[in-house]
């Protein structure tokens, strides 16, 4: 079956994706998925008004960037730095063609779940129209 990426909108909230990173990497290991469950954070800053972030047209230009996250690791900026960042949450499932019911279990099981729950969601899936530019974007980032 062909690839489905889970788009999670956090907006500011850095907990509630950590949170849902815990989730993943949870099922991850009590499922033995493997590489067929895959998690990226896109974080894009938010512009600082002094025209830095601002494109040539004057609009903010996204900054992607993903930043590895470390268990237990304490931050040493404060609470109005960390909420300055708009955090998207990408999550590409991989099944293959043998296991399209437990692929489609998990695209029902995902947005139900508490932390994705909150979180705005979207599917994209392979044949949809923004399918490309989606996973392009989740392969740019590490």
């Amino acid at each position: 079956m062909a690839p489905s990426i889970l788009v999670f909108d956090f907006g500011a909230d850095e907990a509630l994706a950590q949170q849902a990173r815990h989730k993943v990497d949870g099922w991850k290991q009590g499922f033995r998925l493997g590489n067929k469950m895959q998690l990226k954070f896109e974080r894009q800053e938010a512009s600082s008004g002094n025209g830095e972030a601002a494109g040539p047209d004057g609009t903010d230009k996204e900054t992607p960037r993903s930043k590895p996250a470390t268990k237990g690791a304490k931050h040493s900026k404060g609470d109005d730095a960390e909420s300055s960042s708009h955090v998207r949450v990408l999550l590409r499932l991989d099944f293959s063609d043998h296991e399209k019911l437990s692929q489609q279990r998990w695209l029902d099981r995902i947005p139900a779940e508490e932390p994705f729950k909150s979180a705005k969601g979207e599917t994209i899936r392979a044949l949809d129209t923004g399918f490309e530019k989606i996973s392009a974007l989740f392969e740019a980032l590490d």
